[in-house]
């Protein structure tokens, strides 16, 4: 994979989500100008892989409370160098999750997202810029904390706002059905 199988994969979401179109083009934008985007290096940002991952009914998530950002969030992770973001988002929920019964869904794009991440320690504030994919797990699967989470829960998609406000989580349940 490349950045030309992102931007490719980029084009077939904009026909899907036309609505998004301002968020697409700012991804489109910045893979198309930085050759190195998936390296972490890259200061003012860099391509990151994460899993938005369902319970086999699609009535329940599975949430990181997320250490450095005191959050609830999908899983996932940095590239670092790895252009295969489908594989990025499934080695990062694997390690944040210690699920071995992962199961894409699709290869296609399920979200994008451009985010801020706040300057901490000599980090540089920067944006991360989110390819989303979507998975199931077995809920009955024991769970394994990561070192950089502070907490897993899978979470009914109805009581999601009980855990997050975040618009980019609320359109992602809204996409889940």
């Amino acid at each position: 994979m490349s950045r030309v199988w992102l931007l490719k994969a980029i084009d077939r979401y904009r026909s899907r989500f036309p609505e998004e179109l301002e968020v697409i083009t700012a991804f489109e934008s910045f893979v198309r100008t930085h050759e190195q985007c998936f390296e972490r290096t890259l200061s003012n940002g860099h391509v990151t892989g994460s899993a938005w991952i369902l319970d086999q009914a699609h009535g329940h998530c599975l949430l990181t409370h997320h250490q450095k950002l005191q959050r609830w969030l999908q899983l996932g992770g940095h590239a670092d160098g790895d252009s295969n973001i489908v594989r990025v988002s499934m080695r990062e929920a694997q390690e944040e999750s210690g699920l071995s019964s992962l199961r894409l869904i699709s290869t296609e794009i399920f979200d994008l997202d451009i985010h801020l991440i706040p300057a901490r320690g000599a980090e540089a504030e920067h944006h991360h810029f989110d390819v989303r994919f979507l998975f199931e797990g077995d809920r009955s699967e024991t769970l394994s904390v990561s070192s950089e989470s502070l907490d897993l829960a899978w979470v009914s998609l109805a009581d999601i706002r009980d855990y997050t406000s975040e618009d980019s989580m609320l359109r992602m349940v809204q996409k889940t059905g």
